[in-house]
């Protein structure tokens, strides 16, 4: 029994020693917190908390794993619908310009027919001044030519009076 007892009080002791390094190793860490706060806990061995995390971890990481692929799997598909909208977004833009440019068309074919038809009442109105031109020389022309012919009338008179007008006879 001295045997056994040597040996618990040599593990206590053992014990007191993880405790006093664990304790001044998290009191370095965690100096706000009080000592006794962080050592209420039941001290467990390394070796069991090693087994622990790995047999949490064999049982948690297949299933954080599959759930990390969906999620990648998930972004990629929403990439993939952000590039088919931004698309989709520019057919609309497109469509869009084509309407304006329709519309362009359209009033361009408006306009050109306002212009055929000034064009045309500018031909209609040219002729219309030609002929009035030529009627109006012709008019100048026709006003000359009776005045031309009143004058010489004129003249044939005067002429036909200074004739009939009495001549003394002359003197021999």
């Amino acid at each position: 029994m001295e045997v056994k007892g040597m040996e618990d009080e040599g593990a206590s002791s053992h014990c007191e020693r993880e405790q006093t390094e664990d304790q001044q190793s998290a009191e370095q860490e965690y100096p706000h917190l009080e000592s006794s706060a962080i050592f209420d806990t039941v001290l467990v061995d390394k070796k069991a908390v090693d087994k622990l995390t790995e047999g949490l971890l064999s049982h948690y990481l297949p299933d954080l794993q599959n759930s990390k692929q969906a999620l990648q799997e998930l972004t990629q598909n929403q990439l993939i619908l952000l590039d088919t909208l931004d698309q989709e977004v520019t057919k609309f833009r497109e469509c869009n310009a084509l309407l304006d440019l329709n519309s362009l068309f359209t009033e361009a074919k408006l306009y050109h027919t306002k212009l055929v038809n000034i064009r045309k009442e500018m031909i209609l109105l040219h002729e219309k001044t030609s002929k009035l031109k030529k009627r109006v020389l012709k008019l100048q022309q026709q006003k000359q030519k009776e005045a031309l012919e009143k004058e010489q009338r004129r003249e044939k008179e005067l002429e036909r009076e200074r004739q009939l007008i009495a001549k003394p006879a002359k003197r021999t």
